[in-house]
């Protein structure tokens, strides 16, 4: 191998597109393939997420290819959850007790815009759209691809292939289907579906709530988020059970019912969406899964990178962090083994899934947390001491979410199982009421951490049995 090898990726969102602009810093040769039309030519789908929580890891990415600097013009800082009642009551529940930690709602075409502008620049990219992938041959390192624009087939190869084509990943589909290696795969739905809509600028430009914050609207079952957009907007998200349940998306069937749930569960939402109605029923409702598989790749030919390997819910907002650290990633295992397709993708693999399998499972924990806790005098008790111990001792305490979030040279492994611990910690002291209003935040620190560290003790010894 020399880095002149050819490089076909397949998928040219997020992942794809950033993955083509690395390598081909690398000095790669890359066809990066696209079965979308090109976004920067026509108007993105209507209920299509088009904000998305960026931070850290994110960051981190963006900083390896050059474009920190242009991506945090698209960005809007959020400071906290501004968590929003049943009687429109609100209050702001900080990420962070350091103030340099938050997150930032971002643009996703605006971003896929600006890594495909990029790529495109280097002269040994190629981008080629409106082409879907129909199969890959895992041992010739082709792949069929039907023309949306000709309806004819074609085909196109590399000295290796990445897919980094989603969720419904077709190069997923072809591993699964090739019979000379075992390929495990597995999705879990949500009973949940999500629906969005959306908050309109002012009058006269500005925003009608607070654009500081991702707003939440936590009522148990259900669940409404907004995050704010450059243009004065909020992207809205409702999170409702497909069915089962009082107000759910089999039985919001008609205007009446959806403005008699909005205005009893959301009224504070619902007066400031004058096109809820319309776009309820115009938009479509999505699905929630998760996808784990192994392997990722085949024989060194062919490697899964980002949703493909392993798509997560969207509630710890790490989907696309997670995505773009996987090139991070990559790119450190690449520099020891480049030379060695086989040892890259193997030691590739090795290093990053036992992380995106953690990712996975704590974004399914956010979720239960996000639309039954938040509002709850226990988890705001914890949420105030944890920002309690950020802000006054910054170097001995992360929160798990802190961990996640902020801390992007911590594993995801590791920030789950630290995090875990230390929830468990607080919640157990503050139910028993060992965390007394006559204690200093120092004494309240050292007992939270004696208390993790005897927690982590525990699960290191049940993992040895």
């Amino acid at each position: 191998m020399t880095k002149k090898d050819n490089i076909l990726i397949i998928g040219a969102g997020l992942c794809g597109s950033l993955l083509a602009l690395r390598m081909a810093q690398r000095g790669y040769r890359i066809k990066l393939v696209e079965k979308r039309p090109d976004l920067r030519k026509v108007v993105q789908d209507a209920g299509r997420s088009i904000n998305l929580a960026f931070s850290n890891r994110g960051i981190k990415a963006m900083g390896m290819v050059g474009l920190k600097e242009e991506v945090m013009k698209l960005c809007i800082p959020m400071l906290g959850r501004m968590i929003h009642d049943e009687e429109g009551r609100t209050f702001l529940s900080r990420y962070s007790g350091r103030e340099d930690e938050y997150i930032n709602s971002i643009s996703r075409p605006g971003l896929n815009i600006l890594l495909l502008d990029a790529a495109e620049e280097l002269p040994n990219v190629e981008i080629l759209f409106n082409k879907g992938c129909e199969s890959v041959d895992l041992e010739k390192n082709i792949a069929t691809f039907i023309d949306y624009a000709t309806d004819e087939q074609i085909t196109y190869g590399g000295d290796v292939i990445f897919g980094t084509d989603g969720g419904g990943s077709a190069v997923r589909q072809s591993m699964f289907n090739y019979s000379k290696f075992l390929f495990s795969f597995s999705q879990q739905w949500l009973t949940h579906g999500y629906k969005e809509m959306t908050i309109p600028a002012a009058e006269g430009g500005g925003y009608r709530t607070d654009k500081g914050a991702l707003h939440i609207w936590p009522r148990g079952e259900d669940m409404l988020i907004a995050l704010p957009n450059l243009d004065g907007s909020f992207t809205v998200t409702l999170f409702l059970p497909f069915s089962n349940s009082d107000y759910c998306f089999d039985n919001l069937t008609t205007p009446e019912l959806v403005t008699e749930y909005f205005t009893k569960e959301f009224p504070d939402a619902f007066i400031l969406m004058p096109n809820l109605v319309e776009e309820f029923f115009e938009n479509p409702t999505g699905a929630l899964g998760t996808i784990k598989c192994s392997p990722w790749n085949s024989h060194g030919k062919t490697l899964l990178m980002g949703d493909a390997a392993h798509a997560i819910v969207p509630f710890y907002g790490q989907g696309m962090n997670a995505s773009f650290e996987d090139i991070v990633v990559f790119d450190e295992i690449l520099d020891r083994y480049e030379g060695d397709w086989q040892t890259v993708f193997t030691e590739y693999e090795k290093e990053r899934k036992k992380d995106t399998d953690a990712i996975a499972d704590l974004a399914i924990d956010n979720f239960h947390e996000m639309k039954e806790h938040t509002a709850s005098p226990l988890f705001q008790q914890k949420r105030k001491l944890e920002t309690a111990f950020e802000a006054e001792f910054p170097k001995d305490y992360n929160s798990k979410y802190s961990l996640v979030t902020f801390n992007e040279n911590i594993a995801y492994s590791e920030a789950m199982k630290r995090g875990r611990a230390q929830d468990k910690a607080i919640l157990n002291l503050l139910d028993d009421g060992k965390l007394t209003d006559t204690m200093s935040l120092k004494e309240k620190l050292e007992i939270v951490q004696k208390e993790t560290e005897d927690i982590l003790h525990d699960d290191d010894l049940m993992g040895m049995l």
